[in-house]
């Protein structure tokens, strides 16, 4: 669980690290399963396909499930726990991509707040490679304009990004493979792009949700991680057993597609994630 210390800074600034959760052997496994799976399978966690891989990949579903991060995050939104999904944010060095600031509520239609995102870095997160900035203390107000800017290096959805953010205000997420950070639905974050010679990889459950929490924009899928569903506002789905089934495949693509819907509701176009 949590320290005292560790819930007081979430709840003062928005967001909790590093939390220490894997060994280095557990992410050169998780490593190894996203290269195996780009290797066989190259347009499998391309755009729209890196959300919900935890659906097709035990590996990856483990994580989801593991008790070092649910001890965490039930330090936050209590005991009954679901996966509402989870996306890769890979940053390769050659490339341009960041994600622009913006708050996670904002598009996600989890309500109420009851949820977390985890973020867990699968190598080093440090400046050079892009690591988060959080605007501290920013969840504490409402809801900030977001326009959406559709920019090509951009990772989000729609590239919504709040305006006039004050950078100096802002603190660098530094993680080292293997580490955790939980962030609030509402703080202000962004990343800039890798500039280092090596690849950037987070895993990211976005996000885990209390049994409470109803999608009020639209339907997801979700796993039963800890508690009870007393509430059963959403489908529940099975673990996967082996890598790339096809019933598991067409989970994916199936939650997948849900997702597109609640990420561009209202949107003037559609991006490529």
């Amino acid at each position: 669980m949590l320290s005292d210390k560790e819930l007081k800074d979430y709840k003062d600034n928005g967001f909790v690290a590093p939390i220490d959760v894997l060994s280095l052997a557990e992410t050169e496994e998780i490593k190894k399963e996203i290269e195996h799976i780009e290797k066989k399978w190259p347009d499998e966690l391309v755009g729209l396909g890196r959300n919900n891989v935890h659906y097709i990949s035990p590996v990856f579903d483990k994580v989801c499930h593991n008790h070092k991060i649910l001890d965490a995050v039930e330090s936050i939104i209590g005991k009954d726990i679901l996966v509402g999904g989870t996306t890769l944010f890979i940053k390769d060095p050659d490339k341009k991509g960041f994600v622009s600031w913006h708050q996670d509520a904002k598009y996600i239609g989890f309500e109420p707040y009851n949820w977390v995102t985890a973020w867990l870095a699968i190598t080093d997160a440090n400046e050079e490679n892009g690591c988060m900035r959080m605007w501290s203390g920013s969840h504490k107000k409402k809801i900030k304009d977001h326009k959406d800017t559709y920019d090509q290096n951009n990772l989000l959805t729609r590239g919504q990004t709040v305006q006039n953010v004050p950078i100096a205000k802002t603190k660098p997420n530094i993680l080292k493979a293997g580490q955790l950070s939980l962030h609030h639905p509402m703080i202000v974050h962004g990343s800039g792009p890798n500039k280092s010679n090596q690849r950037r990889i987070g895993f990211v459950i976005q996000s885990y949700i209390g049994t409470n929490v109803d999608q009020v924009i639209g339907k997801v899928y979700v796993q039963q991680a800890r508690g009870k569903d007393t509430f059963k506002y959403h489908e529940h789905t099975k673990r996967p057993v082996e890598l790339m089934s096809k019933k598991d495949i067409e989970l994916k693509n199936e939650a997948n597609e849900e997702l597109s819907k609640i990420f561009y509701k209202d949107a003037k176009k559609i991006g490529k994630f």
